[in-house]
């Protein structure tokens, strides 16, 4: 029963009044995306997702997927098959991957908007061709000439999928403990041997054959992270002229009975003896991982979006239609029994607190998306350096952030519909169960707030948050002059204020005691999150003033200023919550003993 309407006009906004994207039309890529272009992908893909993807999305949860005992072979539920067909033929998957390999070679931006749509309607299925890109621009990254001919063509034109293979049984985070192993063969290849676990999309029946990505220890490399490789190990080894050849020595052994996401193969994966090559060099296969991985934790923090945005929709069309009680202020309906529940203030804090939320997290995402276009294509060394080091700030915050927000909205949507939304005809619970994930996979979020305080944060002796300090400055002194903006000035100046101070209470006590980063880590990547939020929000208000003023539909802009408004009053205060808890240190969170945890 749930429904979702393809939200073009709020991403043309961003793209196009908010980001300017135009300006960058002298970079590969922009100069095929002007605005009309760029409406007409959105719109096509909102299509795609609106009226093929989610319609699926119950199904995917009902029917799950099914491991066939004979062969170990996968089957997806029903639709899936023909919808990636659909999104095959449509080229989704290579919308901004280098055109040497078959993409389209558009700017990430874009992709990242069209993501966030299919992601909102079938969070299931999009895993399957996400993590397959995710493989590819890690093989784009670090692999060889033979392998990227050999492989990223067939996973752009959606041929072949493609996975990452990281956790074992004993092994989650710290993956310097993982234990499958790859001999060498003498001719250039590899046997690996071991298992893998939580492997999405791991085995199924959509693609021809699936490209794993496999993290393995070599004989006698060294111990821990140090001593870690990737290899590129096909479910069926590939011919010298391209076709398929025999089927490698690896199966899937099981799938995960999980709490969501039923529509998504998570496999057990079972390596024996199975043939694979070094990608990059010996003992440097996290650090090409990470190219994977920062891939999949920004397309995370996307499902986190999109999970905000479905449930808002729903959330807000029950809310029209569903009449209970009156308001307070008087009937607004009196020829009905009573009054759409909308009328209650604490209806619409529900609303405003998701809405207020998805609006300024989608400026803040695209902004986020642009920088990987700028540090890829700029001929410019001092912006590609910079975007750079913006991406690896933001990154962690972003993933952590928008889902939790993901997650918490979700829940808040099916608190909006009450008792309807406990039940699952209303659809709203799977939104609850799915969103759940994301705060968990790619690096559960608490690991994203340790990152981000322990390595983000110090890296370069602090270049990147010194860099987004000055540009919020630069932002300030450039609209000081404007009255109608001076709210938002004024609530990015604070908020600021409140990050400068948490960020310089952790570099005077952490070195001190490091388990004061690690209390303070989660609410300073949340303080962190409500500054990029007012920042996104200063600009949307400023797009929206100087477009109200040009005419046009007068009521979305002066929406969008209500909504930033919401923000500022209701939303942005909670930064001074998060730096008290900062500053109250670790004593109160390490105070109790160990054992006072167990049950007496």
């Amino acid at each position: 029963m749930t429904t979702y309407t393809p939200p073009v006009k709020d991403m043309n906004f961003v793209l196009n009044d908010v980001l300017q994207v135009s300006k960058y039309s002298n970079l590969p890529g922009f100069s095929d995306a002007p605005e009309d272009v760029i409406t007409a992908i959105l719109e096509e893909g909102g299509k795609l997702a609106a009226n093929v993807l989610h319609p699926l999305n119950k199904v995917g949860d009902k029917e799950g997927c099914k491991l066939n005992p004979d062969d170990a072979s996968v089957t997806t539920p029903t639709g899936f098959k023909e919808a990636y067909g659909q999104y095959r033929e449509g080229g989704w998957g290579g919308l901004s991957f280098d055109p040497e390999y078959g993409g389209q070679g558009l700017p990430h931006v874009l992709a990242i908007a069209v993501q966030e749509m299919f992601s909102a309607c079938n969070h299931a299925f999009i895993m399957y061709p996400g993590l397959a890109l995710a493989a590819a621009n890690a093989l784009h990254a670090h692999g060889s000439d033979e392998q990227k001919q050999t492989y990223l063509p067939k996973i752009i034109s959606g041929e072949w999928g493609g996975t990452m293979n990281l956790t074992e049984p004993h092994c989650g985070t710290d993956l310097g403990m993982l234990r499958t192993k790859a001999a060498p063969q003498g001719d250039g290849s590899y046997k690996i041997s071991g298992q893998k676990i939580w492997i999405s999309a791991g085995e199924h029946d959509m693609v021809d054959n699936v490209v794993h990505l496999v993290l393995a220890r070599i004989e006698g490399a060294p111990e821990g992270v140090k001593g870690i490789s990737l290899f590129v190990v096909p479910k069926y080894l590939v011919n010298d002229d391209g076709s398929l050849g025999e089927r490698n020595k690896l199966q899937c052994g099981g799938l995960e009975e999980k709490m969501g996401i039923h529509g998504n193969a998570t496999c057990v994966m079972n390596y024996d003896e199975a043939t694979g090559w070094l990608v990059g060099e010996e003992n440097k296969g996290l650090a090409a991982m990470f190219v994977m991985m920062n891939e999949a934790r920004l397309g995370t923090a996307v499902q986190g979006l999109a999970a905000s945005e479905i449930s808002y929709q729903n959330a807000a069309a029950y809310a029209n239609d569903r009449i209970q009680g009156r308001a307070l202020t008087g009937p607004k309906a009196p020829e009905k029994q009573a009054d759409p529940i909308i009328v209650h203030p604490d209806v619409r804090r529900m609303l405003m607190d998701q809405r207020a939320t998805l609006e300024g997290g989608r400026a803040w995402l695209y902004w986020s998306a642009l920088q990987a276009d700028l540090e890829h294509k700029s001929e410019d060394d001092e912006t590609k350096v910079k975007a750079d080091d913006y991406l690896g700030l933001m990154t962690p915050v972003l993933k952590a952030y928008l889902t939790d927000k993901g997650f918490d909205h979700a829940s808040t949507a099916l608190q909006v519909l009450g008792g309807s939304g406990y039940t699952q005809e209303w659809g709203m619970e799977q939104f609850v169960r799915d969103a759940r994930i994301a705060m968990i996979y790619e690096g559960a979020n608490g690991i994203q707030a340790l990152d981000l305080v322990g390595r983000k944060l110090p890296k370069n002796g602090g270049r990147a948050i010194q860099a987004f300090f000055a540009d919020i400055d630069q932002f300030v002194s450039d609209n000081q002059g404007n009255e109608e903006l001076k709210p938002f000035v004024e609530g990015l100046t604070s908020a600021k204020a409140d990050l400068a101070d948490a960020t310089a209470w952790l570099m005077q006590n952490a070195f001190q005691n490091p388990d004061n980063a690690g209390a303070a880590s989660t609410d300073y990547l949340h303080l962190f999150g409500l500054v990029c939020l007012a920042h996104g929000w200063a600009q949307l208000a400023k797009a929206a003033i100087e477009r109200r003023g040009e005419g046009g539909d007068t009521v979305f802009f002066e929406n969008k200023l209500i909504t930033g408004k919401y923000f500022l009053a209701r939303i942005l205060p909670e930064k001074s919550s998060h730096l008290a808890k900062i500053k109250s240190g670790a004593e109160p969170v390490m105070a109790l003993d160990a054992e006072a945890f167990m049950a007496s």
